[in-house]
Order: C-alpha cells, then structure tokens, then sequence
C-alpha cells in the first residue's frame, strides 16, 4: 500500500492506494484513447458544459478537499481555499474560452485565381491533439495538479487525460480524481474522458504508451529528464511540456530603495517566504544597491527574517535538499546575513512519528525550515550562486552599477519571471536594463511581487530553458495550445468539414480569404 505523510509532524500513515500496475496503465491509457474521438465530435459546447460542471464539482467538494490537502501538504486552509477558487475559476474561464472559439483559429481560403495561378480551396483549424498524460505539482496540490490548469488546457482542447497523481498527496488526487469523475458522469461524458495512475514506474510507463499523444509536467529538472528519457524510447516521440527550474530574479533600483525602501523590504518578505517559498515565482536573487538606503533595506529584511517562524515543507526530499543547496550556496562565497527560529523538535510528535514510521521527520519536528537570508555583492556574484533553493531562502546581492547587475544576470539561468522596483523619474534605469530583462524571463514584473500569476487571456507562464522547455505557457487561455494539432482540409465537401469551417457557420471568429471575420 502506499503512504500519506503530515508534514507538519513527519508521521505516515497507510492508504487504501497500491502502485498502478502496468495492465492498469495500460486500461486506463486504452480508455483514454477510446473516448478522445467521441469527446471531440461531441462539440465546442459539450466541452464547455464538461469544464462549467467541473467547476461545479470542485466548489461542491470545497470543504473535503481543503482539509485533505492541508493534512498532506500543511500549506494552511487560506492558501488552500485560495487555489481551490483558482482550480473552480480556471475550469470557468476554458469554458468561456472554448464557446468563444477563436483559440481554434479556424481559416478558410476558398478555391480562385491568385497570382500563381487556380489555387484549390484550403481550411485550417486546430483540433485535438489526443489523449494528454498530465503531471500533478507537489507545490500546489489543486492549481497545477489533478484539477489544475494542464486538465483544463486538454479538456477544452477535446483531449481526454491520464493523471499520475503526485506522491506528496495521494489522497488529495484521489479525491480530485473523484470530483472529476462527478462532473463527467453529470453531464454524461465518454468513458475514459478522465484517468489516474499511482506511482513513478506508472508515471513512466504512461507516457510510453502508445495512446498517450503528449504530456505535461511540473517539478525538478531531474524527474522532467527521466521522463523525457522514456519518451524518447518511444517510436513516436510526443510533446512533453515541462515547467522546470526558476531563480526570478529582482532588481531594486537606488530611486525605488529611497522612495519605499520599508514597503519593498515587507514585501520581498512576504514574496520569497510565502507558502514556505515553495513557489516557482519565488524571487530567488535579490539585487539592492550598495550605500545606506540599501543596507537599510536589507536590514529590515534581516529584522523580518530573523523574527520568522519555522515553516513548514511539503515533504522530507525537499526538506533535504533545502539544507544541501543552503550549503553550497555558503560555500560558493555567501554570507548568512539572517536566519529565522530555529524548527523546535515536539517530543510527543517525535515519538508519534517514530511509531508511525516517520522516524527521519521526528528529528526535525516534521519537514520544517528557518526562513534565511543570504548576501553577497553583485560583483563576485558566480553561476555557483545561481541555484534555485525550493524554500524560504533568498540571496541578496549588493550593486554598485548597473553594470554588475546586467553582467550578474548574464550568469543566472533563464527563469519565469524577472522583477524591476523603479521610480517614474528612472526612465533612463528602464532603458538600460529593458533588454537584460527580456533576454531573462518570460513575464517581467514592475514594482510588484512574481509570486502569484493571474489566470487569464494575456498570461504567460513559462521562459527559455531551465524555466521550461517549451514556447507556450502553462497558465491563460493559450495554454490549450500545446494540446493542439493544425489540421488543413484541401477541396473536402461540406459533408467531410468540422462544423467551424464550413461556409455557414458564423458564431466564432475566422479569418476568410484573409480576411478577419467576426461572428455575426
């Protein structure tokens, strides 16, 4: 049987759940397949009724599913609630997506003379690309995993999905995976329409099934490889959309510090420990200028990191790895400016967690870690520094030009996110570091936080290598993209056409003989 782990306490304890065999991989990823072409003759609008009662289905279980994950992955029940709302909300806005229509970008050039000659009659759309393997997030147990926006992005697209649930919450994706369900059979969907597996070599084997047409995947560098590693072995290589690693760096500049040095120091605070810094838009790198006003600054960080209270880790691998990464980063030449209370050990916990088989966790009181804060200066900055630290641990790096800090971001990974704190009257600071910022992220942030990313149309969730491997994003309606194909017909009859394309269909947006036609 497989376990389920309190992080708060490191005390496991037995679920009804067993590793997926490989006869059940393949059952589920056979079922899949069976209900991908029935799913996508259904309709734009039977897509849009599965995604309104998956939203449905998710507000309904609200209550269960805040208290299962908070068991699981001790990130509190207002973050919960939070991305619960987010999960419902992201179904919502598909939903509204797909009845709009104009993410299929349906075009139609009729049959006529050009100037090269008689030119056939041609019409494009996007259609589904089959049936999607999605991988579940340790970091947000709803928004990014079995109700998360990849399950979103493939039901609008009409791709049935195969979710491997992840380890840290087992019973959380089981729960999830029975909210779906709700919602499919509510409204009557296809067998097949939703699947899950359980455990890594189950993980593996899906996405070298035959009938899995692409996969998605949010988490270490090293699991994406793995996975990648297995595609490859396929005859048919799939799209695999991974959402990898990520330092976000901030650059705070000597207006922004003299202006609101206090304001930005509470908020890059609140950034780099909310959710135990366990978000891959955590600023990880924080450039403040040399002199008083940012020593001041960093300062009141110091003061705000010092008076912290230990926090809480999803599970004991990334409890590990927080302190290996910390050690390298002393070693590589930073400085410990700031460390929060130290995690108290709970003997009666310790002695539970013992009982219970978690006997690693009970020397630390359950998976928790002191908020920290390291320094150095821009100018001996190293790549060696540059490594993201899954917790609440930030690197501030001091500057005494703007040199150093565009010579210093040419040595920090590509991420999601790069942030400016600058002053109207900076104009010229903007200039100069605008192009150093583009080449960095793929969402710039002024004079806010990256944590947190809005859900909607202009999103863009994603970067250049290691913040992702792919050019889409993974949140916003253009995440449907990657679960889509181009399919052109060429002299079809009107009999052979998806309805999108043929001559009288007016309710979406198309492009006809080049021409951008609205819906009447």
């Amino acid at each position: 049987m497989l376990t389920t782990t309190n992080p708060r306490t490191g005390v496991s304890a037995a679920t009804e759940l067993k590793p997926t065999s490989l006869e059940g991989v393949d059952a589920a990823a056979r079922r899949a397949a069976g209900a991908a072409l029935e799913l996508q003759s259904r309709g734009r609008e039977f897509r849009a009724q599965l995604l309104d009662a998956m939203a449905a289905s998710v507000e309904n279980a609200r209550e269960r599913l805040v208290a299962t994950a908070d068991a699981e992955t001790g990130l509190g029940a207002a973050r919960l609630n939070g991305e619960v709302s987010r999960s419902a909300f992201q179904f919502s806005l598909f939903a509204e997506a797909v009845r709009e229509g104009s993410f299929i970008e349906a075009m139609i050039d009729h049959a006529g003379d050009t100037p090269l000659g008689a030119a056939p009659d041609v019409r494009r759309m996007l259609v589904s690309i089959g049936p999607v393997a999605v991988f579940g997030s340790s970091n947000f147990p709803f928004a990014f995993s079995v109700l998360g926006g990849d399950t979103a992005s493939a039901i609008a697209a009409g791709s049935p999905v195969v979710i491997k649930a992840h380890g840290s919450h087992l019973l959380t994706s089981q729960l999830s995976f029975d909210v779906l369900q709700a919602a499919a059979d509510a409204v009557g969907a296809p067998p097949g329409t939703f699947g899950i597996v359980y455990g890594q070599d189950a993980g593996l084997a899906l996405v070298k099934h035959p009938a899995i047409k692409a996969a998605s995947f949010t988490g270490s560098l090293f699991a994406a490889e793995s996975l990648q590693s297995a595609i490859n072995t396929r005859p048919d290589p799939i799209p695999f959309f991974g959402e990898l690693s990520s330092i976000n760096p901030l650059v705070v500049t000597p207006g922004a510090v003299s202006a609101r040095g206090a304001e930005i120091a509470s908020g890059l605070f609140t950034s780099f420990t909310g959710s135990a810094g366990q978000l891959c838009t955590k600023p990880g790198i924080a450039f403040i200028p040399a002199g008083d006003e940012g020593q001041a600054l960093v300062d009141e960080i110091a003061a705000l990191t010092s008076d912290a209270t230990p926090q809480v880790l999803l599970n004991s691998r990334i409890r590990s790895s927080f302190g290996e990464i910390e050690e390298r980063l002393l070693a590589a030449g930073a400085a410990e400016v700031a460390r929060g209370d130290d995690p108290v050990v709970d003997d009666a916990v310790a002695d539970d967690a013992v009982a219970a088989g978690g006997a690693s966790a009970a020397a630390s009181g359950g998976f928790t870690v002191a908020p920290t804060l390291l320094e150095t200066t821009a100018a001996d900055f190293s790549a060696e520094l540059a490594e993201e630290c899954f917790g609440p641990l930030i690197v501030v790096a001091r500057y005494s030009s703007l040199d150093e800090v565009r010579e210093a971001f040419g040595r920090i990974p590509k991420s999601l996110t790069a942030t400016l704190h600058v002053e109207d009257s900076e104009a010229d600071v903007v200039a100069e570091l605008s192009s150093t910022l583009e080449a960095s992220a793929g969402r710039i942030v002024f004079n806010g936080y990256p944590t947190g990313v809005r859900v909607t149309w202009a999103q863009h969730h994603g970067g250049s290598w290691p913040s992702t491997n792919s050019q889409h994003t993974s949140v916003g309606v253009t995440a449907v993209r990657r679960f889509l194909r181009p399919l052109a017909w060429q002299n079809a009859p009107a009999a052979a056409l998806p309805e999108e394309l043929r001559d009288d269909y007016t309710a979406i947006p198309r492009r006809v003989d080049g021409t951008l036609v609205l819906p009447a």
